[in-house]
């Protein structure tokens, strides 16, 4: 009897992604893989971190192949400094 792993032909990507508090505007960067349920958690307070800027929306996201990749890129960002300054040519600023 051969087992075969199906989870393994499922292709799955990774993101980078980032938040915005519809509260106070302050921006929030992680990684996962799976961007709606990830910000489902988010507003629902299950996030130290983001838990008193709630809610929050999705306004930046990006697809890898790899974990490694997203959070490769998801720490990149992060160094960058100034997420408004990452975010300026990528997002339309808010009404």
């Amino acid at each position: 009897m051969i087992l075969v792993d199906h989870q393994s032909r499922i292709s799955k990507n990774f993101f980078v992604y980032v938040l915005r508090s519809l509260v106070d505007g302050t921006f929030y960067i992680g990684s996962t893989s799976n961007i709606n349920e990830r910000l489902k958690q988010h507003n629902q307070g299950k996030s130290r971190y983001t838990r008193g800027h709630r809610p929050y929306e999705l306004i930046y996201s990006e697809s890898f192949p790899s974990r490694v990749g997203a959070e490769t890129r998801e720490k990149a960002i992060k160094k960058y400094g100034n997420t408004k300054n990452f975010l300026k040519s990528r997002v339309p600023p808010t009404p």
